[in-house]
């Protein structure tokens, strides 16, 4: 009979020289026993960490995972004290990601819950396929900026790009940004050039609603990170918005 863990203490995992398959065992078998706060140190590259987790644990991961960190969640909040690769929060039902430094491409890939808040940079395609379901809205926040095709294909959720990285006058510098986008939101702090945006969105300035969504967001993100919220907030913001429900529908009409 498995050893049921002190709920207090949290359980402490060494990664190092330990395949993804083994050490997502140990993940798992420390939930099952109970454990509420886990440890993972010496992380290097390993997969698939939190994958399907569907209990209320907190993971603290010191190194850098590999791809697809918390992959179809349902309710865990993931800590990275270090960067995250491709592919964290793909197609996550629930819980939370937070990334004290950069990640890859495709975060956030299909999420219909949860939130995912990353301190800099992220990847290409972050948020894409992205979609609401029932009471469910997923979240990505980002401090920094991001690379081509942020909301691609976007049918729900909020997206958030901060800029903190950004030098006065400097635009963001993703394009085909929310190209097929036919739902959901896109925020952006600064500027953006008409060009690099896919030709379904459409631009507008915030209204009462947008500027009480971005304060709870940047709060959180302000607290996670150690940044003044309203420091953040006193800056011009841009609403990304889809202007077609069905932009491809016309070409499955014969």
């Amino acid at each position: 009979m498995a050893k049921r863990v002190n709920v207090d203490t949290p359980v402490k995992i060494d990664a190092t020289g330990v395949s993804h398959r083994e050490l997502n065992i140990k993940l798992r078998e420390a939930v099952a026993n109970g454990a509420q706060k886990i440890q993972l140190h010496n992380v290097h590259g390993q997969r698939y960490i939190g994958t399907d987790l569907n209990k209320p644990v907190e993971i603290n991961i010191f190194g850098t995972p590999g791809n697809d960190l918390g992959a179809f969640m349902d309710g865990p909040q993931i800590i990275v004290h270090g960067n995250a690769q491709d592919g964290c929060g793909n197609t996550m039902n629930n819980g939370q990601i937070i990334v004290h430094g950069h990640a890859g491409d495709i975060i956030g890939m299909s999420a219909r819950g949860g939130s995912i808040f990353v301190k800099e940079d992220i990847g290409y395609r972050a948020g894409i396929h992205m979609k609401e379901y029932e009471e469910k809205q997923p979240v990505i926040v980002v401090g920094g900026t991001a690379q081509d095709f942020l909301g691609e294909y976007m049918a729900g959720g909020i997206l958030v790009l901060l800029g903190l990285n950004l030098c006065q006058g400097e635009h963001h510098k993703a394009k085909f940004v929310g190209t097929g986008t036919h739902g959901g939101v896109i925020y952006l702090r600064g500027s953006i050039e008409q060009y690099q945006l896919g030709k379904e969105v459409g631009t507008t300035e915030l209204k009462g609603k947008d500027s009480q969504t971005l304060q709870k967001l940047v709060g959180k993100f302000a607290t996670y990170f150690g940044y003044d919220a309203e420091k953040i907030l006193n800056h011009k913001f841009i609403k990304l918005y889809p202007k077609y429900l069905r932009p491809y529908g016309r070409l499955y009409v014969y």
